[in-house]
């Protein structure tokens, strides 16, 4: 029994008890063989038989004991990979690697993002990776988004060079093949010189690729096409240096040199297309890291410099003028300006900002001057994270691609197989001349095959789809996230924060015959100034607004639930509700009416009260957002149902539901209680969508089949959701729902082309239509290299179609 070694960290262990604990659990894994866990260390030892368990097993032992493996994610950019089975094939063999957990590679991205062990360093994945034939393209020690650029640049250029070279020298075998330039002897050894190049150079890496599958007993698009090509070329030289080999059993000694050079050049060709489309793919990501800002204005020795943006440090005093763009995040200390943050949210609309205020980093500056002190740089700030988010999700998998792995890991055997079958049946029952019509018939199976398209038509669509979110300020964290988004067909809104604004505002103010607003104000705030309540302040800021001067309060005193009373210039006040003036015996026949008018309309209603007699009525209410109305209405019409759960009671609730158009509404509910709701909606056969702040609606936003969360643009990669509102803007609800649908649409168009195309295209090539139209039926391995090409682009520039999409 060969056995494999493995050193994983483990983190929560304690004492001995614990190390008894993890030892014993890892010892009952079937295939385990020593473990040895150091307390001091913390890290267990393993010897097992890697044919009967692996990494997987011991992560998810440790974990359901309730300790855990802290493991790191690496992104690794490779080139060379053409179609699903080589990303099928780079998988398996990651996985394989004695401490990787899982790894992912992706087509469209041309990345392998890969989970292992800490002790499993880049190098060792690069090995594995360029030991099976692709190439791993190395990052510098700070990667930047620049040289990602650079290196997809330097592919496709190298890619067109290719190709421009190989259709010079295939329009020359064209000329030597069907022009009587030369003699026909002395034409067969020029198309042969001719298209050695072009075999052994310009189409060297099929030949490379296929030789190294053979090594690790792999298959894919390299197979087929340097089998094909291979066996269209080997026969011309055969033909060309023993023709008498061919000519004694009666055949003629043709040569297909053409053959070989056009299909090489077609399929260079629609590879350098599908090189510069793929490159479009990822602009979203490349279009935010552009954002950065390259400098920044710190204040260090009392002294104004400008520094490298790498170089701010957390607590540095920046300086930013008009116009410029802010370069980390922080918080503003001195001055203030509108900012526009479009690049975050979508929204055109400068916000303004004060000492105080969070700032966003690559953000600009439009109107004053301010410093502020830098809270988040490098990796830390909102843009590194948004950028990370949107990476990590366009290197996700939809759930629909799975149909298409399962068909790619087997598709490449199975059209080799066709081929050999097409062309043993051709050869013992076709028509003369059977051994050319069979290789021919045999080259045209194994070109016209195209497993590209199958890996390319869901992660081409789920990158451009998540990066056209992240430039409307939606963030989606997958594949998945954007498959389930098209089946919503009910989305629950939370109501403070999320409909409303999520701050106490003074609606109305209503004063009695002996007061004006001014005077009922000086009362209401003077003794608000001692409250610490949301309510109390609302009231305190719009006196301060109308710059009206305060006194201070004496013998204050606040009664929860009730009101507060005290004493304000000698004169006895209160403040509160209609049920604490009641209490106190003040008569409110003047406006007892409008204070219920205000209650009915969902406000909060505050009496005053001075010296016993009542002065008038304060209504606060948490403000609804402008936009939340037109949002309401666009799922209406889409016929996705709106509903509102609050805590607030069912007055209230029903108040503010009726102004935005909601009919549903779920009230006096509990934080504690939301995801029970969606539960119960969810068992009514409902797809739903929870929209919540992602802290207090955190189990909600868990629960329901779509977590969306209002994000600040501070806070995004915190959010546990499966989406992200960045700015809070609730119009992403509808767009992100739209998005999703037409994203799924794209992919189903994909999946089908690529489906339809082999489903059709085999079978002809096999030759098929013979009976039917005689040898006008079968299809030249020319013609079936044009098509392979086309198929793969059409899928990609699909997908590019997207970024043109209104959402």
């Amino acid at each position: 029994m060969s056995t494999s070694n493995l050193t994983i960290p483990i983190s929560g262990m304690h004492c001995a008890s614990c190390v008894g604990k993890v030892e014993k659990s890892l010892k009952d894994v079937e295939g385990t063989v020593e473990v040895n866990v150091n307390l001091a260390t913390q890290q267990a030892s393993i010897r097992y038989d890697p044919d009967k368990t692996g990494i997987s097993d011991f992560v998810e032992t440790v974990r359901s004991i309730g300790y855990d493996v802290p493991l790191q994610k690496t992104e690794i950019k490779i080139s060379g990979m053409s179609c699903a089975s080589c990303v099928a094939s780079i998988e398996k063999w990651l996985l394989d690697m004695d401490g990787v957990f899982d790894a992912s590679v992706n087509l469209g991205a041309e990345t392998a993002y890969v989970t292992h062990i800490p002790d499993v360093k880049f190098e060792d994945l690069k090995v594995v990776i360029e030991s099976a034939g692709y190439k791993v393209v190395s990052p510098p020690v700070e990667e930047t988004e620049d040289f990602e650029k650079k290196s997809l640049d330097q592919f496709y250029s190298a890619l067109k060079l290719r190709f421009v070279a190989s259709a010079i020298l295939t329009a020359l075998v064209l000329i030597f093949a069907m022009t009587p330039i030369l003699p026909t002897g002395i034409s067969r050894y020029a198309q042969l010189i001719v298209t050695i190049p072009i075999v052994f150079w310009t189409g060297s890496r099929f030949y490379i690729g296929f030789i190294k599958g053979l090594r690790h007993k792999t298959a894919d698009m390299n197979t087929l096409v340097a089998v094909g090509t291979g066996s269209a070329f080997v026969y011309s030289v055969v033909a060309t240096f023993f023709p008498a080999l061919f000519e004694s059993a009666g055949r003629a000694a043709d040569v297909y040199y053409d053959t070989a050079a056009v299909i090489i050049t077609l399929i260079l060709l629609g590879r350098t297309l599908e090189a510069r489309a793929k490159s479009h793919t990822s602009d979203a990501v490349r279009k935010l890291a552009g954002l950065q800002a390259k400098t920044a204005r710190v204040i260090r020795d009392g002294k104004e410099i400008d520094i490298d943006i790498k170089d701010v440090v957390v607590g540095d005093i920046v300086i930013v003028r008009p116009g410029e763009k802010i370069p980390v995040d922080g918080e503003i200390i001195d001055g203030f300006s509108a900012i526009d943050e479009s690049m975050l949210t979508g929204e055109s609309i400068p916000v303004d900002k004060k000492a105080g205020d969070k700032i966003i980093g690559a953000t600009i500056n439009k109107t004053g001057s301010f410093k502020f002190k830098a809270t988040r740089i490098g990796k830390d700030t909102a843009l590194a994270q948004i950028i990370q988010m949107v990476k990590q999700a366009q290197g996700s998998k939809a759930p629909v691609q799975r149909l298409a792995d399962r068909i790619a890991g087997i598709f490449v055997p199975i059209v080799i197989g066709i081929a050999v079958i097409t062309f043993i049946i051709w050869f013992f029952a076709g028509p003369e001349p059977a051994l050319t019509i069979a290789l021919l018939n045999f080259v045209s199976v194994m070109i016209i095959a195209c497993p590209c398209a199958l890996g390319l038509a869901t992660p081409t669509a789920v990158m451009v789809g998540t990066g056209l979110g992240a430039e409307h300020g939606i963030l989606i964290k997958g594949g998945e996230v954007l498959e389930k988004a098209r089946q919503i067909d009910t989305v629950v809104f939370d109501k403070t924060g999320t409909l409303t604004r999520g701050i106490p505002e003074v609606t109305d103010i209503v004063a009695t015959d002996n007061f004006d607003e001014n005077k009922l104000l000086y009362y209401a705030s003077s003794l608000e100034k001692r409250s610490e309540h949301p309510l109390g302040m609302a009231v305190v800021k719009i006196a301060e607004e109308k710059n009206i001067k305060l006194a201070e309060p004496e013998n204050f005193l606040a009664l929860e639930g009730k009101g507060i009373s005290g004493r304000v210039n000698n004169n006895r006040v209160l403040l509160g509700k209609i049920g604490f003036m009641t209490e106190k015996e003040i008569d409110l026949s003047g406006i007892g009416q409008k204070a219920e008018e205000f209650a009915e309309n969902g406000n909060t209603v505050m009496i005053l009260a001075v010296d016993n007699k009542a002065a008038g009525i304060i209504a606060v209410a948490d403000t609804l957002k402008d936009e939340a109305p037109g949002i309401i209405d666009q799922l209406n019409k889409n016929r996705i149902l709106p509903v509102m759960i609050t805590g607030d009671n069912s007055r209230t609730a029903k108040a503010i539901a009726g102004k935005v158009g909601i009919t549903e509404v779920v009230a006096e509910v509990l934080p504690q209680e939301k995801a029970e709701r969606v539960k119960q909606l969810q068992s009514e056969g409902k797809k739903v969508a929870m929209v919540g702040d992602g802290i207090n609606d955190a189990v909600a936003l868990a629960q329901a089949d779509i977590g969306i969360a209002i994000g600040t643009g501070t806070d995004v990669a915190l959010e546990a959701s499966d989406i992200t509102l960045v700015g809070g803007d609730l119009a992403g609800v509808p767009r992100a729902i739209r998005l999703s649908r037409k994203t799924l649409a794209t992919i189903k168009w994909n999946l089908f082309w690529a489906f339809i195309y082999n489903i059709i295209g085999i079978p002809i090539a096999a030759g098929i239509l013979y009976p039917a139209f005689g040898t006008a039926g079968f299809l030249s391995p020319m013609i079936a290299s044009g098509a392979m090409a086309f198929s793969s682009v059409f899928v990609v520039t699909n997908s590019l179609r997207l970024k043109k999409a209104k959402i």
